[in-house]
């Protein structure tokens, strides 16, 4: 189909896309766990089969990006090779090891009047997921929406769009063998912008809940115009406390990978926190590791006192997400500065404490109020692989239905199912 279309046929095409979703996920609710694990197991399969035909897709993609002069955080996002395939083929596997949600028993009990309540999963029903940048994304989105029993509708960047299309299409192959409706995941098919807009305020009817994986810009648009549920979070401004506790190996270990393992993730940390009781012990091999390592570091004055090469922070630094290789760093008098700091500052992504003393650290995990928060690790780990979930469609920081990794529990509701035996209301 041609990227792009007139603007009367998106909403032809979109209408089509959402009642293709509608009976598709009426059958793939009742589907049951082995139909839903063959499919996800040859789309595995198909991802290394056609590992190839993936990597010279996303080659296309990445001269277009080049050309179109991106950011390197955009550009990492984009990339795949051979290892980050393998990765995708590896995070199907692991959406598929997990127990099956639907039909799952949450609750039960029995009323003195003899009714029998349970409280059992369901699916959400259908879930439209608008994202940017990372081909990933697609493989994850629809092997957890299949897992959990939803029908998904795909809306990926242009930037990504032949890489997208790969992937795709391993996943029809997995749904093809496993003689499920080939709807059940569908991937727009075009990269007209008209087709977001159609999704977020045109849709009501067919989605059930939308979740936007991308940037700033992208995400504060959903939370706008939406006209279902979001399951969203906006931006993931990420800190590191190191205490005067903390081992100073530990600390200095932690620092960098939470900021420079991967600069353009969520769960990057960009604000550095450091206990003004270590600042003569903890501070310069903390900040002169960054440095290093390649980091530019915006310091206040005690900061940039340790080494020349800080730059001087402003207010601004302290509220921004940078995705790239700066962090912003600031000593604070102990703990609870700490927490004050990032109750003002921070977006309640994940947080990390570094420190030996348990008591502190306990004030710490209690105190902040993030999705996730750490003791003694780096905040790289906010990840729904990482935490066991299989894969993640993104990092929730809302406080309804969904908070922190979402994966497949989180992309199930619950039904009562009540058993009388002629009971009436007086």
């Amino acid at each position: 189909m041609n990227a792009h279309l007139h603007t009367e046929n998106i909403g032809e095409l979109m209408e089509a896309l959402g009642k293709a979703a509608l009976s598709a996920a009426a059958v793939l609710a009742l589907a049951g766990a082995e139909k839903k694990n063959t499919a996800l197991t040859v789309a595995a399969q198909a991802i290394r089969a056609r590992r190839d035909d993936i990597l010279a897709a996303n080659a296309r993609d990445m001269s277009a990006a080049h050309a179109a002069k991106f950011s390197g955080a955009l550009l990492d996002r984009l990339h795949l090779d051979e290892k980050r395939v393998e990765g995708i083929a590896r995070s199907i596997e692991d959406v598929l090891a997990l127990a099956d949600p639907i039909g799952t028993l949450v609750a039960d009990w029995e009323r003195p009047n003899g009714l029998r309540i349970q409280r059992v999963r369901v699916p959400l029903g259908v879930i439209g997921i608008i994202y940017e940048s990372r081909p990933n994304v697609t493989a994850d989105a629809g092997a957890l929406c299949l897992k959990s029993g939803n029908a998904v509708i795909l809306r990926g960047g242009s930037e990504s769009r032949l890489s997208n299309a790969a992937i795709y299409a391993c996943l029809v192959e997995g749904l093809r063998a496993a003689g499920l409706p080939l709807e059940c995941i569908q991937l727009v098919p075009t990269t007209d912008r008209a087709a977001v807009g159609y999704m977020l305020a045109g849709m009501a009817e067919y989605l059930d809940v939308i979740v936007p994986r991308g940037g700033k810009s992208l995400v504060a648009r959903v939370q706008k115009e939406a006209r279902v549920p979001v399951i969203a979070h906006l931006e993931g401004n990420c800190h590191v406390y190191i205490d005067h506790d903390a081992d100073v190996r530990m600390a200095r270990a932690i620092a960098v990978n939470a900021k420079m393992r991967r600069t353009g993730i969520c769960g990057a940390a960009e604000t550095l926190l450091v206990d003004r009781a270590c600042v003569d012990t903890h501070l310069a091999p903390i900040v002169g590791d960054l440095l290093d390592a390649g980091c530019e570091v915006r310091g206040d004055a005690t900061v940039q006192r340790v080494d020349p090469r800080v730059l001087p922070a402003s207010e601004d630094d302290w509220y921004t997400e940078y995705l790239d290789s700066i962090i912003a760093a600031r000593v604070v008098d102990g703990v609870d500065a700490a927490i004050a700091h990032i109750a003002k500052y921070g977006s309640a992504h994940t947080e990390s404490i570094v420190t030996e003393n348990q008591a502190t650290a306990d004030r710490f995990l209690q105190h902040v109020d993030s999705a996730i928060v750490l003791h003694n690790a780096s905040t790289q780990f906010a990840d729904g692989g990482e935490f066991g979930m299989g894969a993640e469609i993104g990092i929730s920081t809302d406080r309804f239905h969904a908070r922190g990794p979402v994966g497949v529990e989180q992309l199930t509701s619950y039904k009562y199912v009540v058993r009388g035996g002629g009971q009436t209301r007086p």
